[in-house]
């Protein structure tokens, strides 16, 4: 992690381990994307040929997955493909890589906490209802600032299985308050 203190507040990014990840995998050369992810994308376990190379997949998404610590955006991208991790097929693999040339675009991303903020708290939940074609779970996201410093965030599945988007929505505020007390 690259840490930058300023007058103006303390960065934090992980841009040369992304700029590792681009070269490991033969994508620093790639033409990059705007999104992480097609936000109508819907992957299940069953569609497409299985990959041929399950641990390079594995390993891929875990250097993802330690990448989220400073990239919170691509929390519910790199989650929604380490469901894949037993039987990886080859339509996951191209999601990964599309995470891969957005990482192209932007690599010194990170999270930014201003010098002067105001010590209020701001919170934004969001919930999509059914979301996943497997098990029908519906997925919670917040983040949680203090001021504009964003100090938490979370991108799950809900436990239950709900039967309304309104059930949905009130589970995804439970747990943001149970985050914040």
């Amino acid at each position: 992690m690259e840490i930058t203190y300023s007058k103006q507040g303390i960065s934090i990014n992980q841009r040369k381990y992304a700029l590792e990840i681009l070269f490991d995998t033969g994508f620093l050369g790639s033409k990059p994307t705007s999104t992480p992810m097609d936000s109508h994308l819907k992957l299940n376990k069953s569609e497409g040929k299985l990959f041929s190379d399950p641990t390079s997949y594995k390993r891929l998404i875990g250097k993802l997955l330690y990448l989220t610590h400073t990239r919170p955006h691509l929390s519910y991208s790199v989650h929604h493909l380490s469901q894949f991790l037993d039987s990886p097929q080859e339509p996951h693999l191209r999601v990964a890589h599309r995470i891969l040339r957005y990482l192209k675009g932007t690599p010194g991303q990170g999270l930014f906490f201003p010098a002067s903020s105001s010590l209020h708290l701001k919170v934004f939940a969001d919930s999509n209802w059914a979301n996943c074609p497997n098990t029908r779970r519906s997925v919670t996201s917040y983040c949680v600032f203090v001021g504009d410093s964003l100090i938490s965030w979370k991108s799950k599945k809900q436990q239950t299985i709900s039967r309304s988007s309104a059930k949905v929505e009130y589970r995804s505020m439970a747990s943001v308050v149970c985050e914040l007390t």
